[in-house]
Formats: C-alpha cells, sequence, structure tokens
C-alpha cells in the first residue's frame, strides 16, 4: 500500500510540474509543438516526467503486492495531492468542500489499508489477456467514436476510454508472470498493457484539450477504478483481511467519491490572480 500512495504522491505532484512549466513556456510565439519544445525546456517538465516514472515503477511494485481495488483506489487519490499542491505552489484557492474531499480520500485510504488483504495469487482465466488485448482495442475504436462527439458527450467518453486504458495496465501487469525476453515478446498481456497505455494516454489528452476537465476527469476515475477492481476479485483472487470485506468496499466506494469531488484537478488549474486594490477615492480640496 505504500508504493501505491507513493505512486498517488508523485502522479498527483507531477500534474503541477508540469502545468507550471507550461505556463512559463506560454509565452512566447509558435503552435503547440513549439509550446511542447519550451517547455521541455523547463527543469519543472523534466521533473514532472522523471516523478511520472518513478510513480509508474511505484505503481508496477503495489500491483504486484496488493490488490487492484487498493490500488486503483490510491491512484484516483492522486488528484487530492494535486488539489493540495497546487493550492500551495500555484496559490489555487480551494473550497471547504475541495479541503473535505481531501479529507473523504484519506479516510478512504484508510479504510482500505486496514482491510485490504495481500496480492491474489490466481491467473485467471488463460484467455484473459487476450480479452485484455481485445479491450485495449476497443479504447481506440471507443476513441474515434469519441472524437465525432461534442461538449460534455465527448469529454465523458474520452474520459471514459481512457480510463478503461489504464485499467488494461492495472490487470495486465499482474498477468505477466515471467521478466525473460523470449516470454515477454510472445505475452499478449505485454500487448495489452502497451496498447492501453498508449490509447488512455491520447484520449486523455484529447479530452482535456477539446472538454471539460471535470467530466473527462470523473469519466477517467471511474474507468480505472470499478473495472480492474472487479477483475482483481473475480479472477485473480484479490480478497480482503478475514471478516473486513464490508471496510474495504465503504473505503473504495468512499476514497472513488472523494476523487470525483476533486475532479476539477484532473488538469491542475490556473492559479487564482491577485485581487487588484480597489483605486483610492480623490482627495477634495478642503475649503478656503
Amino acid at each position: 500500500m505504500v508504493c501505491a500512495l507513493g505512486a498517488a504522491v508523485c502522479f498527483g505532484t507531477a500534474t503541477v510540474l508540469q502545468a507550471m512549466a507550461a505556463r512559463a513556456a506560454a509565452g512566447g510565439s509558435g503552435g503547440e509543438a513549439a509550446l511542447l519544445l519550451r517547455a521541455v525546456r523547463e527543469w519543472r517538465y523534466l521533473a514532472g516526467l522523471a516523478l511520472d516514472g518513478l510513480g509508474f515503477l511505484f505503481q508496477i511494485a503495489a500491483l504486484r503486492s496488493v490488490p487492484i481495488y487498493a490500488v486503483g483506489a490510491a491512484l484516483a487519490s492522486s488528484l487530492a495531492v494535486t488539489a493540495v499542491v497546487a493550492a500551495r505552489l500555484l496559490r489555487v484557492r480551494l473550497s471547504r468542500t475541495e479541503w473535505a474531499a481531501v479529507g473523504v480520500v484519506c479516510a478512504g485510504l484508510a479504510m482500505l489499508g486496514l482491510a485490504a488483504g495481500t496480492e491474489g495469487e490466481e491467473s485467471g482465466p488463460q484467455a484473459l489477456p487476450w480479452v485484455m488485448l481485445g479491450v485495449a482495442g476497443g479504447v481506440l475504436l471507443l476513441g474515434l467514436a469519441g472524437t465525432r462527439l461534442t461538449g460534455r458527450g465527448r469529454a465523458l467518453v474520452l474520459g471514459l476510454g481512457a480510463g478503461f486504458g489504464f485499467g488494461v495496465v492495472e490487470v495486465a501487469v499482474r498477468l505477466i508472470d515471467s521478466l525473460a525476453p523470449s516470454e515477454l515478446l510472445t505475452d499478449p498481456a505485454v500487448y495489452a498493457l502497451l496498447l492501453g497505455g498508449g490509447a488512455a494516454f491520447l484520449l486523455l489528452t484529447s479530452a482535456l484539450q477539446r472538454g471539460s476537465v471535470t467530466t473527462a476527469t470523473a469519466g477517467m476515475v471511474i474507468g480505472e477504478t470499478i473495472g480492474p477492481a472487479l477483475v482483481g476479485v473475480v479472477w485473480l483472487g484479490d480478497r480482503t483481511r478475514e471478516g473486513l470485506g464490508w471496510l474495504a468496499v465503504l473505503g473504495f466506494a468512499v476514497a472513488v467519491a472523494g476523487a470525483l469531488a476533486l475532479a476539477r484537478f484532473g488538469e491542475a488549474p490556473e492559479a487564482v490572480p491577485a485581487a487588484e486594490p480597489a483605486p483610492e477615492p480623490p482627495v477634495r480640496p478642503s475649503p478656503p
């Protein structure tokens, strides 16, 4: 569970650092490619990428040691990390409701930490890796369909698709049994991981560029938590500590609900500008 929380901290902090770098690079000329090249030269953007890589390593370690449902809820909590770091570094004002949501996420994760058992030892049906590969391909098709929509419908479909893709990554990590190069090349779970992760990144990027950040992120949180959790429990043998199944379900629901309340932080918000001081009233000349 510590690795899952470490991944959440890395991903949540990386989001804010990359947003700060992109904002600093936005003053020049050129299109999106030029903006990206300027952002890459920013140390904060590079630090964010490094944190993303470290977070992915933490995620893999967590998925190999604790149930998928616990890892998925912890990764969704990265929105709480983003909110807190944005409040500190970007001086974004959080409402009382949002601070309460941060507390709700922490409470849900605490319940999950108490109730979660060890990683399931079952490998699932033999066809499961191929099913995951098929789902990853379906994510791409869903993305093509979603790009034809407009407004919140587009953001929701693309966000859900991104969540399904990230969910494929979570399950595929558990299905990879050997790291021998000869076996990796013939393992469909490896290709499911690569295709699902790549498709998820593309869909989420498209959703955030041309749609509601809140809607897209909410769809992503739902897609990457519920489905993989069910796969882990039904086919991979993920269980809770004896007698604490109810606490795990409650903690999962509470953590995901808190993350959904913070969905606007799926993309770090713009800093709130400081209020300009009110102009002083003109001084009226005193009578002679």
